[in-house]
């Protein structure tokens, strides 16, 4: 819609309603026509403050919303990546976190992983699933395994975490 089409349009409409009002007479006249005045005004300032503007490219963006696209055309990483690394470092920070989150998830995989390539399954075929896990998988992968004592200790090192994945892939 064109600028003129706009204001012809706002300056209709407060006349219009001008002249209901003048009908009804909710206020005195004198009252009415400051107001119509002054709505007159103010959808003359808008236009002054639009033309000052310049004129309007329809493909640009608003300051808002180029804060709001993503700066380069490169996807994001991948949430679950993003997530699985969070879980990795909270997994190494603390014992509760290792035991709420990290251990789990490298359960869950170790789990397909027996299942898929060996037909084991960890839950119910353990002394299968430890002879081919090895000691130390076992040790933190085992279904039966008591939580920690102390859930604000230090979770496993990177290097241990990195051991037990790699002994998982490996399956």
């Amino acid at each position: 819609m064109t600028e003129r089409r706009r204001i012809a349009r706002n300056a209709a409409f407060v006349t219009a309603l001008l002249v209901v009002m003048l009908g009804v007479q909710p206020l005195p006249v004198e009252r009415l026509v400051a107001i119509y005045v002054l709505l007159l005004a103010a959808i003359a300032l808008s236009s002054l403050t639009r033309a000052a503007q310049g004129p309007m490219d329809p493909t640009a963006y608003s300051r808002f919303e180029a804060a709001l696209r993503r700066r380069d055309g490169r996807p994001g990483r991948p949430p679950e990546l993003v997530r699985t690394e969070r879980e990795l470092t909270l997994g190494a920070a603390s014992a509760g976190q290792l035991q709420t989150r990290l251990l789990p998830l490298l359960r869950d995989a170790a789990s397909a992983r027996l299942l898929a390539r060996h037909n084991v399954d960890l839950a119910r075929r353990p002394d299968a699933a430890r002879g081919l896990l090895g000691d130390e998988a076992w040790e933190l992968l085992r279904p039966d395994r008591p939580a920690s004592e102390d859930r604000h200790a230090p979770g496993l090192s990177l290097a241990r975490i990195d051991r037990i994945v790699e002994r998982i892939e490996a399956l």
